[in-house]
């Protein structure tokens, strides 16, 4: 496993069974969606809003520290947690995906 040298911005998010989501606000996938991962189901995609805020609740970074080290230590991420998605940020990375 390589480790990437570029840093993605990760939102943690708590689903309502307890699971832990890391949300990746700049990464489209499917259009409007954003790529997102878990434990179980790895890398798939969520509606950033409609999903990821709406039905899911922040988390402390004790319930995600877990994910964040998979994240970083197996999969190769150099990661950066941030509380909100940009908007400007993500129109610019919409954009680029088209």
């Amino acid at each position: 496993m390589t480790q990437d040298t570029e840093v993605t911005e990760v939102i943690f998010r708590k689903e309502k069974d307890g699971t832990i989501l890391a949300v990746f606000p700049y990464i489209i996938h499917n259009g409007i969606t954003v790529t997102c991962y878990a434990h179980i189901g790895q890398h798939s995609a969520c509606a950033y809003p409609d999903y990821a805020i709406d039905q899911c609740k922040p988390t402390t970074e004790a319930e995600y520290k877990d994910l964040f080290n998979e994240l970083e230590n197996s999969v190769g991420y150099k990661l950066k947690v941030i509380k909100r998605q940009n908007h400007t940020k993500f129109l610019k990375a919409y954009y680029k995906a088209k």
